[in-house]
């Protein structure tokens, strides 16, 4: 039977309902957005991996900027941005080669660009550590070279997006990025949900999960030995996403107001995971799992909350209707 450490486990609650509540006071502008100082020093993603800014910018101006995109085009446009995971980069990269395509994929246009952007910018969001190595792509200098290399060979070359077009779940996504070079379990994961924002595939986020790195540090602050032979990280997961209301109940969190109706699913959940161990570095630091300083600290963005989600969703309607100033 999975058992949480409820001590820790309630950091869990505290932190999705504390940080909702610093998104909305945000989009509604009231001030402070929160009174807890660790949530005011440092830096946390929100509750909903679709609110972040990276994933916004994804969705409005990578995956819906344009109707005329094939489904190929969809997927090849997602997967390059991801690479880099940096709309400065993105941007550049457009304004360098026009909108990024299939028929527009020249190697050798986009590699000078980007080692003459790389002279003064950095290229790549520092968010993901994008490791690896394959014998293959050794005779290439630059991280930018392999990665856009191993995009022609393997994910056109050997028809990775056909199959992905002709994906039956979201676990047999992860199963054919998973199988290309660079690409561990955690990439997979992450750039699988980024295709099912678009409407090429579309499958339930609640279908299939996979625990990250951080992630899995929090499960095991807040379960212990129950995240041990016996469970999975993703068997605990889905244990946390069917108990949610009873421990919110419980751990008197149950203020909790979702995004426009939309419920966390299991890639939130998981990502609570990972936020609540960087929490817990500074609420409970004599509870060590690998444990490191947070080194992100929070800066107010100037730019505003304009939100856009999947249409297929159906929650874009329901902002509208809140007529909250953006």
């Amino acid at each position: 039977m999975i058992k949480p450490n409820e001590e820790v486990f309630k950091y869990y609650f505290y932190f999705i309902q504390e940080r909702m509540n610093i998104f909305w006071n945000k989009y509604e502008e009231n001030y402070p957005l929160t009174r807890d100082p660790t949530l005011q020093s440092y830096k946390f993603t929100n509750v909903y991996r679709a609110m972040d800014r990276v994933s916004q910018y994804l969705i409005k101006n990578v995956i819906y900027s344009d109707e005329k995109f094939s489904d190929k085009d969809v997927l090849f446009r997602i997967i390059v941005f991801k690479i880099f995971n940096k709309f400065e980069t993105w941007e550049y990269l457009e304004s360098e080669i026009g909108e990024i395509s299939l028929e527009n994929f020249n190697l050798k246009h986009i590699n000078n660009a980007l080692l003459a952007r790389k002279v003064s910018n950095p290229i790549f969001n520092n968010a993901y550590m994008m490791t690896g190595t394959h014998s293959l792509y050794n005779h290439l200098n630059y991280k930018h070279e392999k990665w856009l290399q191993m995009v022609k060979d393997e994910l056109i070359g050997q028809s990775v997006i056909d199959k992905i077009i002709d994906a039956t779940s979201l676990s047999d996504t992860f199963d054919h990025l998973r199988g290309c070079s660079f690409i561990g379990d955690f990439l997979a994961y992450q750039y699988a949900i980024d295709m099912n924002y678009s409407n090429v595939i579309n499958f339930s986020e609640d279908s299939f999960v996979k625990a990250g790195i951080g992630s899995i540090r929090g499960i095991k602050k807040c379960f212990g030995n129950a995240s041990s032979a016996s469970y999975s990280n993703e068997d605990i997961i889905k244990f946390t996403q069917e108990n949610f209301e009873y421990y919110q109940t419980k751990f008197d969190f149950d203020e909790f107001k979702p995004l426009f109706g939309r419920a966390p699913t299991l890639i939130d959940l998981q990502n609570c995971f990972c936020e609540t161990d960087k929490l817990l570095r500074v609420k409970m630091p004599d509870l060590q799992v690998q444990n490191k300083r947070i080194k992100q600290r929070y800066k107010e963005t100037p730019k505003s909350l304009e939100l856009f989600f999947p249409p297929k969703w159906n929650i874009n309607n329901n902002i509208e209707r809140l007529s909250l100033a953006p």
